[in-house]
């Protein structure tokens, strides 16, 4: 089998260099960028399984990085290294479509259990559902296999997978209850505080994609999950 590819951005040389031997003793095909615009420039030429971006870094950091990348692709996972530890840092992280972070020092094991953890959540995405796939939630209509909401008769969006996946769930749970834990084990595989806080990042993300519509909400049922009430 193909090795998997990695764009690893790091400043440090000393550190990136010991990170990318390690990865690829691991049986991951590793590119090292010293920053975040000759770390941009290599993902612009080729392509990636997942990307694993330092956040302080010089010239661009590792946020502007992540949106860029972003903008040319939804879906590649991205993992931030940072030294920060704020709560506020880690949302931003996760705002710009961040899939997993790591403080450092950390432990190498622990970064190559997210990694493989991401790509087998990747892979299981990828697999054709042969379960009900079209919803339609008051004037929208959500085909989760093509990741399309319409809102009536105008152009489609496109979701990310994250998106498609949690207006899925809520659709299949519309006015009823949907558990936060089930969300999180299921989309994000894995209920702590920051993929916590990363769906709420989701569901306001949701919210503005469906406000079009007024007969159409997205309810917070506090400290046990969220709604998604249609009045007929």
């Amino acid at each position: 089998m193909e090795a998997r590819r990695i764009l690893l951005v790091e400043d440090d040389p000393n550190f990136g260099a010991i990170l990318k031997d390690y990865l690829v003793m691991n049986d991951f095909d590793v590119t090292l960028a010293k920053n975040g615009m000759e770390g941009f420039e290599k993902f612009k030429k080729d392509s990636y399984d997942l990307c694993i971006l330092d956040v302080m870094m010089p010239y661009k950091d590792g946020y502007t990085l992540a949106r860029e990348i972003r903008e040319k692709n939804q879906e590649v996972p991205i993992i931030f290294l940072t030294a920060k530890t704020m709560k506020e840092d880690v949302l931003k992280g996760y705002k710009v479509g961040a899939d997993d972070y790591l403080n450092k020092p950390f432990d190498s094991e622990v970064l190559l259990m997210k990694i493989k953890a991401i790509m087998q959540r990747k892979a299981s995405e990828v697999k054709p559902d042969n379960s009900k796939f079209e919803f339609i939630i008051g004037k929208f209509h959500l085909n989760s296999k093509l990741r399309f909401l319409s809102y009536g008769t105008e152009e489609p969006v496109k979701l990310s997978p994250k998106e498609c996946e949690l207006l899925k769930m809520l659709a299949l749970h519309e006015n009823d209850l949907m558990p936060r834990e089930l969300a999180l084990t299921k989309i994000w595989r894995d209920d702590n505080y920051f993929t916590s806080r990363s769906m709420d990042v989701y569901i306001a993300k949701l919210r503005k994609y469906l406000k079009r519509d007024e007969n159409v909400e997205i309810l917070n049922i506090h400290g046990e999950g969220f709604r998604l009430v249609v009045k007929k």
